[in-house]
């Protein structure tokens, strides 16, 4: 017998909302799940843990990366599995698996769906699924959160990373899988357990959640005219044939910077930190995904 939880951001939303996903699920049999409503994201994770505790088995997971970001945090490396309803306004970990944004459709595949396990990264300590960057990546995302993103979703990025483009670049020193790999100034760190991030755009094409390691990317770009160029050759899905893009793959990542920079994990800002300690734990948590079609 599967025991069910759902913990959903109470400010996000997907098809009919919450009342409608009660009635999907007991339509489905499932009329007395464990339920958590939080407002805040970054309070999912004392949820999360009282739901395994209470025998969960099967943890729905109701908003964006960040939401799904924090509950993965404290799934990883259990024997519960998380199923996604993506509520969020980027959802990129759903997009990169197969996961609709259809309420019902969502449910269905977390009840009937094929059970995967996924890598993921752990950045100071803290498990993403996604992405974690600092530099220009980090000062955009802290820069929209809040009202701007709820009033302009995903625009809210684009405005507020462009006025960054004239940021100061930061020194760093890079070491991938313990070898010296970069050691310059640098206007953004990203590195990513999936290849496509917002408009599908692959910002790392060979990356995949289940490889057993991680891409990183170095860019090294300077202004608007530097930062179009760079942008541009993301979006052909070839980063790292530009000249301020260096890129490799590892499974450890050792970041030095020479002063404290703002950093950030699946969409959500963290205190800056002049050091970034990264690594990979293959198939640390169980995710549902869609029946391959035949």
């Amino acid at each position: 017998m599967t025991s069910v939880a759902v913990v959903a951001h109470s400010g996000k939303i997907l098809g009919g909302g919450l009342t409608e996903l009660r009635s999907v699920l007991a339509a489905e049999g499932v009329v007395d799940p464990l339920w958590y409503e939080v407002p805040k994201s970054k309070r999912a994770p004392k949820c999360v843990r009282k739901a395994l505790s209470d025998g969960a088995d099967l943890v729905f997971v109701w908003g964006g990366d960040g939401m799904v970001q924090r509950c993965i945090d404290v799934a990883a490396g259990s024997n519960a599995t998380i199923a996604i309803l993506p509520a969020g306004t980027a959802n990129l970990f759903a997009s990169n698996i197969g996961i609709p944004k259809d309420l019902t459709a969502a449910v269905a595949i977390g009840l009937h769906g094929e059970r995967h396990a996924f890598d993921v990264g752990v950045i100071n300590g803290e498990h993403f699924a996604v992405m974690a960057g600092a530099g220009l990546d980090a000062l955009m995302i802290r820069d929209a959160d809040g009202p701007l993103k709820d009033r302009f979703g995903r625009a809210a990025y684009i405005w507020t990373g462009a006025r960054h483009l004239r940021s100061q670049r930061v020194g760093a020193r890079i070491r991938v899988d313990g070898e010296k790999w970069f050691d310059g100034k640098t206007s953004c760190v990203l590195v990513g357990n999936v290849g496509k991030i917002m408009g599908d755009v692959a910002a790392f094409p060979d990356a995949k959640p289940d490889d057993g390691q991680l891409e990183i990317g170095v860019v090294t770009a300077q202004g608007a005219w530097q930062w179009s160029r760079t942008l541009a050759r993301t979006v052909a899905g070839k980063a790292e044939r530009s000249p301020f893009v260096n890129v490799a793959s590892g499974k450890k990542f050792d970041i030095r910077f020479s002063k404290k920079t703002v950093y950030e994990l699946d969409g959500g800002d963290r205190k800056p930190a002049a050091r970034l300690k990264i690594k990979i734990e293959p198939g640390a948590v169980t995710v549902c995904v869609p029946v391959p079609s035949t």
